[in-house]
């Protein structure tokens, strides 16, 4: 079963990589926080795609370096806590990105984040 959800968060990571990179770029720019472009030398745009290399880079580390399995586990889920705060802002500041829409819609995204967290870990464990 870890196995399984270990190539499903992988597959899953890569492919908001890439969308990250090419199709979504835009609606991931709202998940940044306004602030986060402001204390960085990177803008917005740059912020994402650094972002998504990541995605892509951890999510290729999960099933190509077994031997590496708990320390890739344990940065993704640091990943995932990192990237919160983006979906905070998101929600306080209202900014509509991926049909999320409405500030129910928002709160509820909040909740999946703990799961991603607790998926990337557990998924990694022996």
């Amino acid at each position: 079963m870890r196995t399984v959800l270990r190539w499903m968060l992988a597959g899953a990571m890569i492919f908001a990589g890439v969308t990250r990179l090419t199709v979504a770029r835009k609606e991931f720019q709202t998940q940044v926080p306004p602030w986060a472009a402001e204390l960085s030398p990177l803008d917005e745009d740059a912020i994402v795609v650094a972002s998504g290399v990541v995605e892509i880079m951890l999510g290729t580390a999960l099933v190509a370096l077994p031997k590496e399995r708990r320390r890739v586990g344990a940065i993704l889920a640091a990943f995932f806590i990192a990237i919160f705060p983006g979906n905070i802002s998101q929600y306080v500041e209202k900014r509509d990105g991926f049909g999320l829409d409405t500030d129910t819609k928002r709160l509820v995204r909040l909740f999946f984040q703990p799961v991603l967290v607790a998926w990337a870990w557990w998924s990694t464990r022996r």
